[in-house]
């Protein structure tokens, strides 16, 4: 029963519950930006190359410029949208109208807070639950009429798993509609936020989304950030679930959300992509991540909790031993004990540390809470993680980028305009401080501004590190203005500009891929257009958040507006590292790099190093070792953006390297799911996908690869039966089964 039901009255509370964040007390309202509104008078914003039907643009501006004049007449003070603002969604009118027999007799509908008596729901959803424990059918019952149409319009236990792997479909799109629309109506009707929290709190609690201290936690610490946005946006429902779901959710026309940050009129070099050279001096370089440092986790405690993160004295005790916490970590929903990073770090500096040039720490350093974390817990993780690695490199220099478990709420990074209570200084400000051991002074204007910045670590190399926090679309903040949030985007132009003028080669960190379905789709395709006009200087990309080893391809743009790919060579490689925490199904992994010491600072060749998790816990001591090598384990002449390629389309065709490129993905894990030819084809699409939202272009090449593949399958398979032979004899490998089959037939 857990899951979708709850996001009928919250779905932008559930879309970031797989985050979580404290909870502010309310007070003094601060008038809303007025980036949030039209401009007097003002049409829709300058769209720079994207192209649009004109009469698409037209009809556009006007609904919005009426739009604007409905907020004219209304006072900005009473934090309530007008109620003609709202326009029920017919996903959910169907349910919303719904009426519900309370226990005095009288008939409610949904809609009516303070009426709706929760405990019948409750005792109806108890009688349900018995008869499906007993299989028992007493009396012929059924759901409340409630429960009946909510369960007809979502499948429960889907949504939660997609907004879980953030691989969504249509059926959370759905869900986000309905739930949108309904706490839309409750904030334009004047409810307060205490009958909101509550009305969510009791459903959460009832229909057992989750237990009822993480329902009361993340109700209670999320209501107050969306209601406040919430108050200050005039978007449907359409237009918010396009944005936060992405490309399954048929996102109508909004030409505040189609923006472009321009680039200079300075024509782009001819630089072709140099290949790497294996004999060059390399420096070595640490890349660490998702590091989700649990200072709470504690051996034999339940692992199985049924709550969001396990592992806990507050889980309790299990009665079966297999249910208990290992001492090293475990596979279940728990995150990293401090033994387990501190033996990582030994293990680091002893085998790697005094060949190490630097290291890279792509951020998510709290751990998975998300119902109860406060701004003070999540500055000491930060401080006692920046602390570790201080004792370890003392002297080696690391350079961070911020992910998004940092902030608390979690996802909650307001862009700089968003003062007051909600501000988000209290932790860029603890950010300046606290990497400023590692940081020149000069980074500090940015760092405070946004959490990015550059270095210039030698002359003619740079390293620059992205907030990525400004794509993700579980920041609601965004909702409000989307474009270009703390200009990151024009001032990484600037940057890359500057560097392409003065010969320097570049690094970019960040933790989000902006290829991932968790950035937004319009800051993915701006991204993606800076990173192909820059591929010449842009030398290597670093990444983490998916928690797997795994990477990323971007390709030259050959549209104007960048909806078309271009040539079939990959231009750039995102690299993303695998995650420190085992969350979930994973070991403990880290990568190390060898790169280029000096000309193009390309990647020469990178290392996945993992802690067989399964074994430390059985034998009570980790042992580190090296998974693969990549030039090795894949037989690539080098790591060039176009031998990353080639790799994909070899792994579409070859079953057996791709299941060699999976397990590597997983880690080695002992528990990890089988992947399927669905799978498969999510996993490839994936690394082909540098721009998110947007597989209808990205993965087309692929796509038709996969058709090959299966007409080939099928002829063998034909070929096979009729000489009494296998599919995997003709095809691993499959210069070996012709070279037999020529044997065979003389």
């Amino acid at each position: 029963m857990s899951g979708a039901l709850w996001s009928l009255v919250s779905a932008l509370l559930l879309l970031a519950t797989s985050e979580g964040s404290p909870y502010v007390s309310e007070g003094a309202r601060p008038q809303p930006p007025e980036a949030a509104f039209p401009p007097e008078g003002a049409g829709p914003p300058p769209v720079g190359d994207a192209v649009s039907p004109p009469e698409e643009v037209a009809a556009a501006a006007a609904e919005w410029a009426a739009r604007r004049r409905s907020f004219s007449g209304h006072s900005r003070d009473d934090n309530r949208l007008p109620p003609s603002e709202y326009v029920l969604p017919p996903e959910l009118s169907r349910l919303f109208n719904a009426r519900v027999t309370v226990s005095s007799g009288r008939e409610v509908r949904l809609s009516d807070v303070e009426s709706l008596n929760f405990t019948a729901i409750q005792v109806e959803l108890d009688g349900l639950l018995d008869e499906q424990r007993t299989g028992v059918n007493r009396q012929g019952r059924m759901f409340p009429s409630f429960l009946t149409s909510a369960t007809a319009l979502l499948d429960i236990k889907q949504v939660w798993r997609e907004i879980e792997t953030s691989v969504m479909s249509s059926v959370s799109c759905t869900a986000c509609k309905a739930g949108v629309g309904l706490l839309q109506h409750y904030v334009s009707t004047g409810r307060s936020k205490g009958e909101i929290v509550r009305a969510a709190v009791k459903l959460c609690r009832s229909l057992q989304f989750e237990s009822p201290r993480v329902c009361e936690g993340i109700i209670h610490l999320f209501a107050d950030e969306v209601i406040f946005v919430f108050q200050r946006i005039a978007l449907s429902p359409d237009e918010v679930c396009g944005m936060v779901v992405g490309d399954v959710c048929a996102t109508p026309f909004n030409p505040w959300h189609e923006w472009t940050v321009p680039l200079p009129s300075i024509p782009k070099p001819y630089t072709p992509t140099p290949e790497p050279d294996p004999e060059a001096p390399t420096a070595r370089v640490l890349h660490i991540s998702d590091t989700h440092f649990d200072p709470y986790y504690k051996e034999g405690t339940d692992a199985d909790c049924g709550e969001p993160l396990c592992c806990r004295e507050t889980s309790g005790y299990p009665k079966r031993k297999r249910a208990a916490a290992g001492f090293w970590g475990d596979y279940r929903r728990c995150d990293t004990p401090l033994r387990t990073i501190e033996n990582m770090l030994q293990q680091i500096a002893d085998v790697h540390g005094p060949t190490l040039d630097y290291i890279i720490w792509t951020g998510d350093l709290p751990p998975h809470d998300v119902w109860n974390q406060t701004r003070h817990e999540n500055i000491n993780i930060i401080r006692q993680s920046h602390q570790l690695l201080l004792k370890y490199f003392p002297q080696t220099p690391i350079f961070p980028a911020l992910g998004n478990h940092e902030a608390a709420p979690v996802n909650s990074f307001p862009p700089p305009e968003i003062g007051g209570r909600h501000s988000v200084s209290w932790l860029y400000d603890e950010l300046d401080k606290e990497w400023r051991r590692w940081l020149p002074e000069q980074t500090s204007a940015t760092v405070r501004r946004g959490a990015f910045y550059s270095v210039l670590v030698k002359p003619g190399f740079r390293i620059v590190s992205l907030n990525m926090n400004y794509c993700n679309n579980k920041n609601w903040w965004l909702l409000l203005n989307a474009t270009d949030p703390a200009q990151e985007l024009s001032w990484l132009i600037y940057e890359l500009q500057s560097a392409e003028l003065n010969d320097e080669k570049v690094h970019i960190l960040g933790h989000i891929p902006p290829g991932h379905t968790d950035c937004l789709a319009v800051w993915s395709k701006n991204y993606y257009r800076i990173v192909d006009r820059y591929s010449g200087t842009i030398a290597a990309q670093f990444f983490g958040h998916t928690h797997f080893d795994e990477y990323s391809l971007v390709y030259p743009v050959a549209a104007p507006n960048g909806s078309e790919p271009g040539p079939v060579n990959a231009s750039s490689v995102m690299y993303i590292a695998p995650s420190i925490t085992t969350y979930v199904s994973l070991n403990p992994g880290y990568r190390v790099y060898d790169v280029e010491r000096d000309g193009n600072k390309m990647v020469v060749d990178h290392e996945t190093w993992v802690m067989d998790l399964d074994k430390a816990n059985r034998f009570g001591r980790p042992h580190w070792y090296r998974l693969y090598s990549a030039r090795k384990a894949f037989g690539m002449a080098s790591l060039a953006p176009h031998e990353w390629d080639r790799l994909v389309h070899r792994m579409a065709l070859d079953e057996r390297l791709f299941q060699k490129y999976y397990r590597f993905y997983m880690k080695a894990s002992p528990v990890r799911p089988k992947c399927d030819a669905e799978c498969k084809k999510r996993l490839l699409c994936d690394i082909v996908s540098g721009r998110s939202n947007a597989r209808q272009f990205t993965c087309k090449r692929l796509e038709k690869q996969f058709e090959k593949a299966q007409s080939r399958a099928g002829w063998m398979a034909r070929m096979g039966d009729y000489l009494g032979m296998t599919y995997d004899f003709f095809m691993y490998p499959m210069h070996a089964g012709w070279r037999h089959l020529r044997s065979w037939v003389g």
